[in-house]
């Protein structure tokens, strides 16, 4: 199964974060999370667990960490990082 076509799970923290950023008033979407581990601009795989990486405005990437398991992603936690400090 590939990891696109698996079904992806948010854990009650990244559901939570959702809510946190948007009160902070970085509002990022559940749909935003998938595309960044369904087609990442970079995936980095010397951290465990692995974190991938998108852009989502000029100035700022989205870092999901999640863990591929036989039959779901899990999205363990997601956050905004500046560009320039990732790239």
């Amino acid at each position: 199964m590939e990891p696109a076509d698996k079904p992806i799970r948010f854990t009650k923290h990244a559901q939570q974060k959702l809510n946190d950023l948007a009160e902070m008033g970085f509002s990022v979407t559940e749909q935003q999370v998938i595309d960044a581990v369904q087609s990442p601009e970079h995936v980095y795989t010397d951290a465990d667990p692995p974190i991938a990486q998108k852009l989502i405005s000029e100035h700022h990437l989205l870092r999901v960490v999640f863990v591929e398991e036989s039959s779901e992603i899990v999205i363990i936690t997601f956050y905004p990082a500046r560009r320039d400090r990732h790239e």
